[in-house]
């Protein structure tokens, strides 16, 4: 219904994002976002964006929020020189939530040599403890890519977590206590060249031996997209994780 209500009105629908309208009048763009029965939206005309919410309320229940500061979680400051996304509060209400609010802070959230493993001889500890742990700190990579890496390697041991996992887990909430304003920054003023910066480590995976790819993409000095995954085959050498890691960035690279 959401969808023929914006075609009517001459929305087109984003090729890649099923989500994602945009409407263009008189050269001057109209950008809706829609999660579930929230929306996001902005314009290089304002009057576009006031007309927006009379097409909405003609057709359903709706109250606007006027300039988004709050969205899922995120916080949104809008400045004259940009934009910039975080999840402070967030940081603090997990922190809270897991009784971790007045723990010494880290200045890492991972150790170099980590040598985390599946431990099956180690103490085992309460399961959905600790996979809430790791649901909340996959929310919070939204913006925070500094802790993806640690994060999804401690994921890996949900189904059988022990107590070397829960150390790692505490260590990333200890270094968000120590970091909980870090967030995206999108500058207004800048060049709009994409680049691409891909990574792996070699085997780190003790179950079976497999790497892990790591990568981000920029326009200018914005950080659009961030990757961390297991890679599917089993690399021989530091050379061939490293091809494996481009590949992937590249694939990202074409698909923006």
């Amino acid at each position: 219904m959401l969808s023929q209500h914006l075609f009517a009105n001459d929305f087109i629908r984003g090729k890649v994002d099923a989500t994602l309208f945009t409407k263009e009048v008189a050269g001057h763009l109209l950008i809706i976002q829609i999660y579930v029965d929230d929306i996001i939206f902005g314009s290089t005309n304002e009057e576009l964006c006031k007309d927006f919410e009379q097409v909405m309320k003609q057709k359903f229940e709706m109250s606007s929020m006027g300039e988004m500061k709050f969205f899922l979680g995120l916080q949104v400051d809008q400045m004259p020189e940009g934009t910039f996304i975080h999840q402070k509060k967030y940081v603090h209400d997990v922190l809270e939530k897991f009784g971790m609010s007045e723990t010494a802070p880290m200045s890492t959230p991972l150790a170099t040599n980590h040598g985390i493993n599946p431990d099956l001889t180690g103490e085992k500890i309460d399961e959905t403890l600790y996979r809430s742990m790791i649901g909340s700190l996959m929310y919070l990579t939204a913006s925070r890519p500094d802790i993806m890496y640690p994060t999804c390697l401690a994921a890996r041991y949900h189904s059988s977590p022990r107590a070397l996992h829960m150390s790692i887990v505490k260590r990333i909430l200890r270094y968000l206590k120590g970091t909980p304003s870090l967030g995206l920054w999108y500058p207004k003023d800048a060049d709009f060249t994409l680049e691409g910066y891909s990574d792996s480590d070699l085997g780190c995976c003790k179950v079976n031996a497999k790497s892990t790819t790591a990568g981000c993409q920029f326009f200018g000095p914005r950080l659009v997209t961030w990757q961390c995954k297991k890679q599917t085959s089993v690399a021989l050498s530091t050379c061939e994780a490293e091809y494996v890691s481009a590949s992937s960035c590249c694939s990202q690279i074409m698909w923006i």
